[in-house]
């Protein structure tokens, strides 16, 4: 199994990327293969330039869109791993979406019907600050859900896709919260690999 991980935090040492370690111990201990997209650290470009504007309407495809979607077409399995900022993927993810999920490749042109993309089983792993009482009350959850997994995802034709949220973790007094939260990682990281669910079987007792 070959699973491709996009990664969204400028420091490779954070907590976020802990919970990203954590979740890619069961892919390794299985010898499955992980391809990185350490974001910040390729130094990926996010804006949507006049490049990508001319391949909008035809022209050529840009060279660093095209080795990204030779890489998610090699996976087997696709994560996206993030802090939430403001309810949503940070920019930068964004705009790796933007840019790599172009029209004939990722999802028909408005006069064509249907997906394109196969049905690559995908996690969103979200790493939050505040709580999931406060997740619930204001109903990030489903607005989260309906930009990213329906708005996106799915559009695409990525069906079979998780959200996983690992709350109230923001700042060192939260170690306890921190420590559950590599666990949940971890857990969501071997049903991943094992083709079960992700977020049902983390989250089981």
């Amino acid at each position: 199994m070959h699973l491709l991980t996009v990664f969204a935090h400028p420091i490779r040492e954070s907590y976020t990327g802990a919970v990203m370690d954590s979740f890619h111990e069961p892919f390794r201990e299985s010898g499955h293969t992980i391809d990185l997209v350490d974001l910040h650290g390729e130094g990926f470009d996010p804006r949507f330039t006049e490049a990508d504007h001319a391949h909008f309407w035809g022209a050529q495809v840009p060279p660093d869109v095209a080795e990204m979607q030779l890489r998610v077409e090699a996976a087997d399995r696709l994560a996206l791993i993030f802090p939430v900022y403001w309810w949503s993927m940070p920019a930068l993810m964004k705009g790796w979406i933007d840019r790599v999920f172009t029209g004939g490749w990722a999802h028909r042109r408005q006069d064509e019907a249907g997906s394109v993309l196969p049905a690559v089983p995908t996690l969103l792993l979200a790493v939050a600050g505040s709580t999931q009482r406060r997740y619930d009350n204001r109903g990030y959850h489903g607005a989260m859900r309906t930009q990213i997994e329906m708005g996106i995802f799915n559009y695409c034709g990525l069906v079979d896709v998780e959200s996983l949220f690992i709350y109230d973790v923001e700042g060192d007094g939260n170690q306890t919260q921190r420590a559950a939260g590599l666990q949940l990682a971890r857990r969501a990281g071997l049903a991943f690999a094992a083709g079960r669910a992700a977020t049902t079987s983390a989250t089981a007792d």
